[in-house]
């Protein structure tokens, strides 16, 4: 099934849809502290929305590498008001980038429609709070923890331990109320993986899709891509639009992106291109 509905919208997921991602925190990699005031927020948010965005990811926890942990109350804090403020604003399906069980259940209280968690709902009551609120749910996986993923990473087969520990995870959120046609597999590109592992996964990403869910990628601006051209964090657009071209030749359908209209324009184009097959 194409449609997937998010709270009070739908979105046929057999076209490409990009993700626009706004960080209410002060020490995220690429924008920290840049939208931590409300009205500066919604106004990105307006613009990527105008760029043609159709899912907006609110985050109030940074979890890049090294990132300092956030409390349950800050990042409701954080992330309810702006969720709320949106949806009363805008006609856009809202995604709350959130591990907590208050922030999902307060999230969906005013209006989201997605829960995006990097922990696959592995936190305590996270899993329970996302099946009471029936929406759907993106699970990623991370191996160790942000403040430390990053220090040693180890698989025995990285594509054969992600994509396998992400299909048990799907299987035990269905058994705990999480319907299966609201589920959304992430590999975790950069949580807790080297260069190389990166790049297998993302090569063999169809096998992920072949699980027979939906798949979201997430490496805009990445050190995946500093490491592999050698840029900066504010050089890695074309880099970006490399790795989700690839990924969506591969079965990837949602992109978390910084840069909104340039994904938009790429992706629209490749799917027109693949509809005439």
């Amino acid at each position: 099934m194409s449609e997937m509905r998010f709270g009070d919208k739908s979105l046929d997921l057999s076209l490409p849809h990009i993700m626009g991602i706004l960080n209410v925190t002060p020490d995220s990699f690429s924008d920290g502290g840049l939208y931590v005031n409300l009205d500066t927020a919604l106004k990105h948010v307006e613009s990527m929305i105008m760029d043609g965005a159709t899912l907006i990811d609110v985050g109030g926890e940074s979890t890049r590498p090294g990132a300092a942990a956030v409390s349950e109350l800050e990042e409701v804090d954080r992330v309810i008001p702006v969720v709320e403020a949106i949806k009363q604003r805008f006609d856009v399906v809202v995604s709350i980038d959130t591990s907590q069980s208050q922030v999902i259940l307060e999230g969906a209280a005013v209006g989201a429609g997605l829960i995006n968690d990097v922990r696959a709902l592995s936190k305590e009551g996270a899993l329970q709070a996302a099946a009471k609120t029936q929406l759907p749910v993106c699970l990623m996986h991370m191996q160790g923890a942000p403040n430390t993923m990053q220090e040693n990473p180890n698989y025995a087969s990285v594509v054969e331990d992600v994509f396998g520990y992400l299909e048990r995870r799907a299987a035990e959120c269905i058994e705990s109320g999480v319907l299966s046609n609201n589920i959304i597999l992430d590999p975790g590109i950069g949580f807790g993986k080297t260069k190389n592992h990166n790049l297998m996964l993302l090569n063999q990403l169809h096998k992920l899709a072949s699980l027979n869910f939906p798949v979201l990628v997430g490496a805009s601006r990445k050190t995946l891509i500093g490491d592999v051209l050698g840029r900066s964090v504010d050089e890695r657009l074309f880099g970006s639009l490399g790795v989700h071209a690839s990924s969506f030749e591969r079965g990837a359908c949602i992109f978390r992106v910084h840069d909104v209209k340039s994904h938009v324009e790429l992706l629209t184009m490749m799917s027109r291109i693949k509809q005439e097959c």
